[in-house]
């Protein structure tokens, strides 16, 4: 099959791209190599696709891609990226998030219209889901974001919607719920608290660190995306979570363990779009998709710990 995925070179995109390579697909990826964190990281994460010749890199934002040549022919479309970060989202900044995530994900869907596809699979985000949303989260469950982010990519959720009500483009939703393992982005926390522990520097908690997270290893993520493309019922919306609610505390601790460095933590107050919990009800994805993560949280921070050691990360 020939399929396009978007964000190919971050750091689930690259995991995706080179997963569908190794099952015999050919693979577009679009990037617009946006300067969220440096490129450099974004190169290293395309190292085994640009090794092979069945990965095609296109450097392009999402509104200046010739769409009518690259879809030809494509079975399927797999679409991550976006601009990241909750905390970033605030502000002056908030333009970016609208032309990146909203707008550059209607662009991809007119260009969608009258396709052939087979799916459409877009990458959205528990951030939809707000603070007021029963536990575990269910996808039927009212949205409220309490971040500008979560409100982009509740947009772009809803759009894919929309183009497959009055277009019958086939898109299919997945909801990440803190997606985590090697090449996990600069800024997210396990990467900054394990640099923070080998660094012995305090790491800056926005809380009590009570706060409650359903962590999903990336390959697991990976599997889900692959299966909706085949198995997603078009139209519909599932959430992709690691299948258990833990503490940041109990994550301090875990990694602690593994770099054999006790942590240094410098409470502060809660940063504004920051959600309190999530919990995944992943009965649906289970259902239709055969999801069933196999990571276990000590066994993908100790995949992310030593991808951290053998990148040379904690000796920059």
């Amino acid at each position: 099959m020939k399929a396009i995925v978007t964000g190919a070179a971050g750091f689930i995109g690259s995991h995706l791209s080179e997963h569908l390579v190794s099952a015999g697909h050919t693979v577009t990826g679009i990037d617009a190599f946006t300067d969220y964190y440096p490129r450099e990281r974004k190169e290293q994460n395309l190292a085994r696709l640009r090794a092979g010749n069945r990965f095609t890199l296109v450097e392009t934002p999402l509104a200046e891609a010739d769409w009518a040549r690259l879809l030809d022919d494509v079975a399927w479309v797999f679409h991550l990226a976006a601009q990241a970060g909750v905390r970033k989202s605030w502000g002056r900044d908030f333009h970016v998030y609208t032309v990146n995530n909203v707008e550059g994900t209607q662009t991809l869907l007119e260009a969608c219209k009258g396709r052939p596809l087979e799916r459409l699979v877009y990458a959205s985000s528990s951030s939809i889901y707000g603070d007021d949303v029963p536990l575990p989260m269910i996808e039927d469950a009212r949205p409220q974001p309490v971040s500008p982010y979560g409100v982009t990519k509740l947009s772009a959720e809803q759009l894919c919607h929309l183009y497959y009500v009055n277009y019958q483009v086939p898109a299919v939703s997945l909801r990440y719920f803190t997606v985590y393992g090697p090449r996990q982005r600069p800024d997210m926390g396990f990467h900054r608290f394990f640099l923070a522990a080998m660094r012995n520097e305090p790491i800056t908690v926005f809380g009590d660190g009570r706060q409650t997270r359903d962590f999903t290893f990336v390959s697991d993520v990976v599997a889900a995306t692959a299966a909706a493309s085949t198995r997603g019922t078009p139209g519909a919306v599932y959430n992709i979570g690691g299948g258990s609610r833990v503490e940041l505390l109990d994550v301090f601790e875990l990694i602690g363990r593994i770099t054999g460095r006790p942590l240094r933590l410098n409470m502060i107050e809660p940063q504004a779009g920051d959600m309190r919990d999530t919990y995944a009800d992943t009965a649906r994805a289970r259902t239709d998709l055969t999801f069933a993560p196999a990571v276990t949280l000590e066994q993908g921070l100790r995949a992310q710990f030593q991808w951290m050691t053998e990148a040379g990360l904690f000796n920059a």
